[in-house]
């Protein structure tokens, strides 16, 4: 009984000493992984952005620059046809065709306009040549009777002289009827020289347009201009032109062909990151669909304006990467990068993550493994880690976390 005892004593004396061990190994591999140690090497700053490829010079591929003259007016016209993106074409090769549907109504409304207008001239002439006439018959009595009051004025010579007056004041009235009458006629001539000619004008300015139209339809079917791999356009809201598509009239391109000896990416920097990001900054631009390379690239172009990033109230600004190799014939243009960009480096530094870094507003420190707190001067910073100036030395182990108190 007593070596039963003795037995059931042992066991539970073992098993709360495995208890006590197996807290103390867990509590030890607990703060064992809240440690880290100071690094030191290249300390980088970066902004990582996605951009998209493109060529620094390209030939564009236009609507016809009719679409946009004075005298013509075309409502919207839409992409009807368009050869698929990455099609290899020659000069004069067929690439798209615009929507004829409402420049044809146009069209239509134009003739009829047109034949309008030529019997609206028409009746013009006419009503002009009538009214002419009828002003030269007035002329002609007028004349007739004018011939006929001198007559009576030399036969009146052996009238009393009261009657003679009466003859030469008839005479006197029907010159100056006559001559205000010719005035009259030349009036007449002048406006009717004028309606026609106004009439003319108008006719003339509905046939240009009617003319022009024609002919910038005939222009609906757009051809490659010179040789090379046809990349649709993007429009003012970053979305590609296709089949469907509206063309601007302030910006005709459909399509564009690129010049593959310089490539750009071209990405969007929040209005956060912006003011890091300056002209000359090294890139490293990753291909998406060629995960295994890794290209140089410097920084060209930063924008000074931002732009509404839509889904969201964030402006954003536009930043033009030029990659420094371009030989690779893998790289095509519209092919999706991934822009890790420097904007400060600093080589042989000491480092530690954010987060193992605690401060107020006098000083920053750190825990040292042995839990004592050591004050730290700190230099750049980027998403993850700091660098330490001053306070600790490579290889130094402190606690990720606060240590709990003992």
């Amino acid at each position: 009984m007593k070596k039963k005892r003795l037995t059931i004593s042992i066991i539970a004396i073992a098993a709360v000493a495995l208890v006590l061990i197996g807290r103390q190994w867990r509590k030890d591999l607990g703060e064992e992984a809240q440690f880290t140690t100071v690094q030191k090497g290249l300390f980088e700053v970066t902004v990582v952005t996605t951009g998209e490829l493109s060529s620094q010079n390209r030939t564009k591929i236009e609507a016809p620059q009719g679409i946009r003259a004075r005298n013509v007016r075309f409502g919207d016209i839409k992409i009807q046809d368009l050869v698929p993106e990455g099609t290899m074409v020659k000069e004069g090769d067929y690439v798209a065709t615009l929507d004829r549907s409402s420049a044809d109504n146009i069209l239509k409304d134009l003739e009829d306009e047109l034949e309008g207008l030529r019997a609206k001239q028409e009746r013009i002439l006419l009503d002009t040549a009538l009214s002419l006439r009828g002003a030269r018959n007035v002329l002609l009595n007028m004349q007739f009777d004018l011939e006929e009051k001198k007559i009576a004025v030399e036969q009146s010579v052996y009238e009393p002289p009261a009657t003679q007056r009466q003859v030469k004041n008839a005479l006197d009235k029907a010159l100056r009827d006559w001559e205000q009458e010719q005035k009259n006629y030349q009036l007449k001539v002048e406006q009717a020289q004028a309606n026609v000619q106004d009439g003319l004008l108008e006719l003339s300015r509905k046939e240009r347009q009617y003319n022009e139209m024609l002919e910038v339809l005939e222009n609906f079917v757009i051809q490659a201009p010179a040789a090379g791999m046809v990349i649709y356009h993007r429009n003012w809201f970053g979305e590609k032109l296709r089949v469907g598509s509206t063309v601007n009239t302030n910006d005709l391109t459909v399509a564009t062909l690129p010049d593959l000896s310089v490539l750009l990416s071209t990405t969007q920097v929040n209005e956060i990151d912006i003011n890091k990001v300056k002209v000359g900054n090294t890139v490293r631009i990753g291909i998406d669909a060629l995960p295994d390379k890794v290209y140089a690239g410097r920084v060209i172009e930063v924008s000074n304006v931002g732009a509404n990033n839509y889904g969201s109230g964030a402006k954003m600004f536009e930043v033009v990467i030029k990659l420094e190799e371009t030989e690779d014939q893998l790289l095509k243009p519209s092919m999706t990068t991934s822009n890790t960009i420097v904007t400060a480096s600093e080589p042989d530094r000491l480092f530690v993550p954010l987060e193992a870094v605690y401060g107020d507003d006098k000083e920053y420190w750190v825990y040292r493994a042995n839990g004592s707190r050591q004050v730290v001067e700190l230099g750049l910073s980027n998403d993850n880690f700091c660098v330490v100036e001053k306070g600790l030395g490579e290889g130094d182990k402190i606690y990720l976390s606060e240590p709990k108190k003992r």
